[in-house]
C-alpha cells in the first residue's frame, strides 16, 4: 500500500501544483470522501493549508446548490421505475434516521451534521436530508455552507496542526 502511495505522490509531485489542488478539488466534490477526504489527501501531498482549504470547501459547496433545487425531481422521476425507486426509499429512509434530532434541533441540527466529521455526515447528507424535510434552500444553504466550513475546520487540526505539535512528518 506504501508502494501505491510513493508512486501516486511522485506522480502527482510531477504534475505541480495546480494538478494536486484540481485533485482535492475534485475529490471534494465526491460523496462519502467530500471535504475530509480531499484535506487528508491535500496534507498527505504537502499541499500548503490555506489553499488545501479553499480548493477543498469550494470543491465540497459546489454540488450542494444543485442537489438542493433538483434532488426532489430526480427521486420523482426515479420512483418511476421499480429497480431505482428501491434507491430512493433507501436514501429517504438515510435521511429520516436522523429525524428525530433535526426536527428538534432544525438548522443548528442541520449544521451539526454537516459540521462533524464522521462517517455518514457532511454537506451531501446534509443537502439530502434538507431536502426530504423540505427545509428552504435560501436558510438551509448557508447553514450547510457553514457546516462544511466547520468540518473543514476541524479536519485541518487533525491533519495539519496535530500531527505538527507531536512531531509527526508525512
Amino acid at each position: 500500500m506504501s508502494h501505491l502511495f510513493e508512486q501516486m505522490s511522485a506522480y502527482f509531485d510531477q504534475l505541480g501544483m495546480l494538478w494536486k489542488l484540481l485533485a482535492a478539488f475534485v475529490i471534494s466534490m465526491l460523496p462519502l470522501v467530500e471535504l475530509r477526504g480531499g484535506i487528508i489527501f491535500s496534507r498527505l501531498l504537502e499541499v500548503p493549508l490555506w489553499e488545501a482549504f479553499l480548493a477543498c470547501f469550494l470543491g465540497n459547496i459546489l454540488p450542494v446548490p444543485f442537489i438542493l433545487l433538483f434532488l426532489r425531481q430526480v427521486f420523482r422521476f426515479m420512483e418511476r421505475f421499480r429497480p431505482t425507486k428501491r434507491i430512493v426509499t433507501a436514501l429517504e429512509r438515510r435521511a429520516r434516521k436522523r429525524e428525530g434530532k433535526l426536527q428538534r434541533y432544525r438548522f443548528l441540527g442541520l449544521f451539526l451534521l454537516v459540521a462533524i466529521p464522521l462517517p455518514g455526515t457532511g454537506a451531501w447528507t446534509g443537502a439530502l436530508v434538507a431536502v426530504v424535510f423540505d427545509m428552504q434552500i435560501r436558510k438551509s444553504f448557508p447553514v450547510i455552507a457553514l457546516g462544511v466550513l466547520g468540518a473543514g475546520a476541524i479536519m485541518l487540526l487533525l491533519s495539519y496542526a496535530f500531527p505538527s505539535l507531536f512531531g509527526f512528518r508525512l
